[in-house]
């Protein structure tokens, strides 16, 4: 699968520059088309609206000034939420399904930005279908994907990532897999199989499993992508049952609100 278009979502927060970057980057490494998507909701008064307006044509600007400098193909996309029913978590799902790869940005939840749900990436990654890419909201990414990190686990959410990330996998310069357990569990010889499975489409990956004891996975997996100097991590988004309603996993929440790095999540 080669990489087309790539859909970045954009607002007026101090984070979104470095996610424009990041979207800048993949577009020129895969030679993509970039589409930035801006949202907002309803305003109910006239200096609300007269707010959002600037804010909305700077960000435009700033995107056209961008992706122009960088030399690559480039659309911007508006909707006012309000005109077509949808909450921004819906309809960025929407324009999620006919794009390659969608870049949203990890919610900051000391610092929240208007229009965008607390819930938004966990939404978008359980309902969109696509890989998702999500940006830390601090922090500068500009070689994302040039030292890559796969958290295997095995089963199918960690086969759908593995393969949406091929395209980034083989520009790669070092593609690392680690899998973490705990001592009483059963090895695993599927992640010698991934290895191999990468090994056929030219990617040569190192294999590591970690044992956790009493840490936490998700700590311990950011401890690896600190220790291997990693810029991009590679996940399955489980999602598993309860009560009737479908939610990541612990892990993976704990990532998401702990990011270090970008990752690279599908379901």
């Amino acid at each position: 699968m080669e990489i087309r278009d790539i859909l970045v979502h954009l607002d007026n927060s101090a984070a979104s520059a470095a996610r424009l970057d990041v979207a800048i980057a993949f577009a020129r490494k895969h030679g993509a088309r970039l589409r930035g998507l801006y949202l907002i909701t309803h305003c109910y008064y006239e200096s609300s609206l007269i707010g959002e307006k600037n804010d909305r044509e700077k960000a435009e600007q700033f995107f056209t000034d961008k992706t122009s400098e960088a030399g690559i193909t480039s659309d911007w996309v508006f909707q006012e939420c309000s005109t077509v029913g949808s909450s921004v978590s819906d309809l960025i799902v929407t324009y999620a399904y006919f794009t390659d790869l969608l870049i949203i940005g990890q919610v900051n939840h000391s610092a929240p930005v208007i229009h965008i749900p607390a819930d938004l990436v966990e939404r978008v990654i359980l309902t969109s279908g696509r890989p998702v890419l999500v940006i830390p909201h601090s922090g500068i990414f500009k070689t994302a994907g040039d030292r890559i990190m796969i958290a295997w686990r095995g089963g199918r959410e960690s086969i759908r990532a593995v393969n949406d990330a091929l395209p980034h996998l083989q520009k790669a310069q070092k593609v690392a897999i680690v899998e973490c357990k705990k001592a009483d569990e059963i090895y695993d010889a599927s992640i010698e199989s991934i290895k191999d499975f990468l090994l056929k489409h030219e990617i040569i990956a190192t294999v590591d499993v970690i044992i956790t004891g009493n840490f936490p996975i998700g700590d311990m997996l950011l401890n690896n992508v600190c220790e291997k100097n990693i810029d991009l991590l590679v996940m399955g988004a489980f999602a598993p049952t309860r009560r009737g309603k479908l939610e990541l996993s612990p892990v993976a929440k704990h990532l998401l609100e702990h990011l270090t790095a970008p990752v690279l999540m599908s379901h």
